[in-house]
């Protein structure tokens, strides 16, 4: 690990278990000098002798500070460390529509890094926790495109693959593909536990299967109260859909309906298989380049647009400062998709242009 002391680049990291831990650390691996906070008196002193943080201070007097408290608390957070004055603030809570209604400031931009783990606290943290992550952002429409440039620089930076959708829109599929699957291990591994105490066999009997499905139900339970109320709408709803489709699968098999249960599983190892699973690093890649009007949001809502479209942009150049009549983007995507990419922009309006980028 480099001296963090001789960096110019200081982040702050507010909140120190499992995420903010190894936010802390990611940027403590790649030179930067971390100042951290939390609640806790004896998490912080943690965290410092954990070597997570430099320093226990003020993590508003950073470049960039990372708010990771609880759900519940990080509107309050963020407003904090606007009003003492922090540059650019980001935060990984894993609910963004109710945050980003509240804070309507060009410094801060809503994100959520979709990783995690079993263990919890800050002596789980892991500096890698985010290499190959997909890391979501969600600005709003007074986010600045200079504050989502520069955070989504420190989010690739970490080993991310950053994003970026809609706040409501990112609350649906969260729900889809992390709240209610965490509430179906939870469930589970309860109903497990419950059998086990009439046949005292039956946890030994575990395998793979069952503990692959229920890892994540080992996670810390008191940072769930506040996702399941934060985004409770979105969560009964896939619950709902979720309960529809077992007591479909239920009459499956209390029919024998092999024909029909042959066809579930079939639909659902075939969606399992073509999961994403990263870029190919040797990946051919094209430049991008768009002039865009001068007026907020620019960055955010061509971005957003790649995503929709299933394009990663790998790296964000802004050629200069959006004066006058407007600026340049410079996007680096995949030469396959760089034509998808270039159409979709033409149809909102945009007028791109592309070449294939030299690699060395």
């Amino acid at each position: 690990m480099s001296d963090a002391r001789q960096s110019s680049r200081r982040a702050g990291v507010v909140g120190l278990g499992l995420i903010g831990g190894s936010v802390g650390l990611a940027l403590r691996e790649r030179g930067w000098f971390v100042i951290g906070a939390d609640i806790s008196p004896a998490v912080a002193a943690d965290a410092l002798e954990l070597g997570v943080v430099d320093e226990i201070s003020d993590p508003a007097r950073a470049d960039i500070t990372v708010v990771a408290t609880p759900v519940g608390a990080i509107a309050a957070t963020v407003k904090e460390m606007l009003d003492a004055g922090a540059p650019l603030v980001t935060d990984v809570g894993s609910v963004k529509a109710p945050v980003v209604a509240q804070i309507a400031d060009p410094r801060f931009v809503a994100g959520h890094p979709m990783a995690g783990s079993e263990h919890s606290g800050v002596r789980g943290a892991r500096a890698d926790l985010f290499h190959g992550a997909v890391w979501v952002l969600t600005p709003s429409e007074q986010s600045s495109d200079e504050t989502y440039a520069a955070v989504r620089a420190v989010v690739a930076d970490l080993g991310a693959e950053v994003i970026t959708i809609d706040p409501a829109a990112h609350d649906q599929l969260v729900a889809v593909v992390s709240h209610v699957p965490h509430l179906a291990a939870v469930t589970l591994m309860a109903l497990a536990d419950t059998q086990s105490s009439r046949h005292r066999a039956l946890l030994r009997l575990a395998a793979g299967g069952f503990r692959d499905m229920t890892r994540i139900a080992a996670g810390e339970p008191s940072i769930w109260l506040d996702i399941c109320r934060e985004n409770a709408a979105a969560i009964a709803g896939v619950l709902d859909h979720l309960i529809a489709d077992l007591g479909a699968i239920r009459a499956q098999v209390a029919a024998d309906d092999r024909a029909a249960l042959l066809g579930t599983l079939e639909r659902a190892r075939v969606a399992r298989v073509n999961l994403p699973t990263g870029v190919p690093l040797d990946q051919p890649l094209a430049e991008l380049r768009v002039v865009v009007p001068d007026q907020p949001g620019e960055l955010a809502k061509v971005t957003r647009l790649a995503t929709d479209i299933d394009v990663n942009i790998y790296d964000i150049e802004i050629a200069h400062s959006f004066e006058g009549q407007g600026g340049t983007l410079i996007l680096i995507v995949p030469e396959a998709k760089s034509e998808r990419l270039v159409g979709a922009l033409m149809a909102h309006g945009y007028n791109p242009s592309t070449r294939p980028l030299e690699q060395s």
